[in-house]
């Protein structure tokens, strides 16, 4: 490619709507260009890195027999009401009617269009193993797209799916997908842990998540760096640890707590500290209203609560609701004489003396037990701290953040039963297929690379997805033995088949010089005025220093 007959811009300066680096870097150089909120253009340098991140991803489903196909976008809404999912996606789903009215959403995922797919070939347990994959952009009108590729409406996924006769045969596929998704992230140059995770939307009974380091990370990641525990903090186990407490139980007592509804301002007014208060937080679970409480200082899991109680739809209640049901207004709530279901964390139990709102509006009650108040159950409800310990090995854990850029999942029959995704065994009886589901975020890895790899002046590309592996800088183009030499070198490495970019714009050596920086082409060949001397510079992105070669021997030295 040669810039001065091709398109290509670069910015010198910050992009003030993108608020991570990733975004910012990627702008700045001309690979992407944000449309509206969640939605990008692929730019052609960045649309070349998303096509080698793609070449890397067939590579390795080809290489454990799993077979590319391409479904639509636009799909029938009611295949989705079939599965049961047409509520759970609710308004993340674009949705739209024809012009006979018959509804259809675009595609947020494929499960159930490739169980369709699996049923043309699955008849018999003689059809089975197989595995289906595909490369398709993916729509969700998501509440807050932001952080630049990383939450996107549009997005460019790739979803496989296995199809095996029982769950043993579902492990096997499972652990190929696994290891083909290491090398996949290995070939990316990402920095990547792997974390077991809720199902969420999509189901079944195991989901792991491959979650690349970085500090702009939408989600929290427990590690244990002793025993290797790793999970995504949704699902995390606190343990319950019951902490010896000698206190006598005291006779509770309503406190004025003017203009108090924060632990914090409670905290204050009190002189308490925030670990001496249980927070009652009351919630609409499905149809109904539910109260949970945690200690002052920890913070409610919904996770954790959904699936402990089976509830599809939660949210907190709002300020009418919570004035309804307690009587007072919202920072007042508190779990005695409340007439609806209370559920309360593990932690809760082992409190003496603690304090909670009175239900009644600037007041609060000390020295609080639980014989004071009724409970439905004691579960573990809250988020794990730095604090406790791993849940495995007991040592300690630590928190890293993370960008979601793979997900694996075993469904078992969740979507054959409901689709009618069956086979006949050797006894001629139907079995409902074992299925498993595995997505990559295509535009998440282009963005995690680039938070994991940059530096002052740019993008630090790995080798195997740079836009261009080597790029050739003439130093002055009015200069015909820098113009000569620098074609020559140009077509050798174009001719053993090396992406390699020519500089030959009409700018100065610094500007050309900074943009091949920013762009972050790990080779860069400079040919200048040392060529007198057959003398041309190489410098490698990710190291200070160039170095001097003889020309033309001397590219031999150059590692692609």
């Amino acid at each position: 490619m040669r810039l001065k007959s091709s398109y290509f811009y670069t910015m010198k300066e910050n992009v003030s709507d993108e608020e991570t680096v990733s975004g910012n870097l990627l702008t700045r150089s001309g690979m992407i260009k944000k449309s509206s909120a969640g939605i990008y253009i692929l730019l052609p340098l960045g649309l070349r890195v998303i096509r080698k991140i793609e070449a890397i991803i067939k590579e390795e489903m080809e290489n454990i027999n799993c077979t590319e196909l391409l479904m639509p976008s636009l799909l029938p809404e009611d295949v989705f009401i079939k599965s049961g999912r047409r509520d759970n996606f609710g308004k993340n789903m674009f949705a739209l009617k024809d012009r006979n009215e018959k509804s259809y959403v675009l595609g947020p995922s494929h499960e159930e269009m490739f169980t369709i797919a699996a049923n043309m070939k699955i008849k018999s347990y003689k059809d089975l193993p197989i595995n289906l994959y595909q490369l398709q952009t993916k729509y969700r009108d998501e509440p807050r797209p932001r952080f630049g590729l990383v939450r996107l409406r549009e997005f460019i996924m790739k979803d496989a799916y296995s199809f095996d006769k029982d769950l043993d045969g579902l492990d096997v596929s499972y652990q190929n997908m696994y290891k083909a998704y290491c090398n996949i992230f290995d070939r990316l140059g990402l920095n990547y842990t792997v974390v077991k995770a809720d199902t969420g939307l999509m189901g079944g009974f195991l989901s792991e998540e491959f979650q690349a380091l970085t500090e702009i990370g939408e989600d929290l990641l427990v590690v244990c760096e002793h025993c290797k525990y790793s999970s995504n903090i949704e699902i995390a186990t606190c343990v319950d640890v019951a902490v010896e407490n000698n206190e006598a139980h005291k006779e509770k007592e309503l406190v004025h707590t003017p203009n108090s509804r924060t632990i914090e301002e409670v905290s204050k007014t009190l002189n308490e500290e925030a670990g001496k208060f249980v927070k009652t937080l009351i919630y609409k679970a499905d149809n109904s209203f539910l109260a949970c409480l945690v200690r002052g200082d920890r913070e409610l899991n919904e996770v954790k609560l959904k699936k402990l109680l089976n509830i599809q739809s939660l949210e907190m209640a709002s300020k009418e609701d919570v004035r309804n049901i307690t009587g007072a207004d919202v920072g007042f709530a508190g779990p005695i004489d409340l007439n609806i279901t209370v559920v309360i964390d593990n932690e809760v139990t082992h409190m003496k003396n603690f304090i909670v709102g009175a239900n009644k509006t600037d007041y609060h009650y000390k020295n609080v037990n639980l014989s004071d108040f009724k409970y439905k159950l004691a579960a573990d409800i809250r988020n794990i701290t730095e604090a406790d310990p791993c849940p495995v090995c007991g040592k300690n854990i630590v928190f890293k953040k993370g960008i979601e850029v793979g997900n694996i999942f075993k469904y078992g029959s969740k979507y054959s039963e409901s689709m009618g995704l069956y086979y006949a065994d050797s006894n001629s009886s139907q079995i409902p297929v074992s299925m498993g589901a595995y997505g990559i975020g295509v535009e998440r890895c282009l963005a995690a690379v680039v938070e994991q790899s940059n530096d002052e002046k740019g993008i630090i590309w790995p080798m195997n997805i740079a836009p261009f592996k080597a790029c050739i800088v003439i130093a002055n183009t009015s200069n015909e033995r820098q113009v000569e030499v620098a074609e020559e070198i140009y077509n050798k490495l174009t001719a053993k088949g090396i992406d390699v970019l020519l500089d030959d714009r009409d700018e100065r050596i610094g500007v050309k010089l900074n943009d091949m920086d920013l762009i972050g082409i790990p080779i860069r060949i400079l040919v200048g005025k040392n060529i007198q001397n057959n003398i041309v510079e190489l410098k490698y992105r990710n190291q200070k220093d160039f170095i001097e070669l003889q020309y033309p021997n001397g590219l031999d030295e150059m590692n692609f």
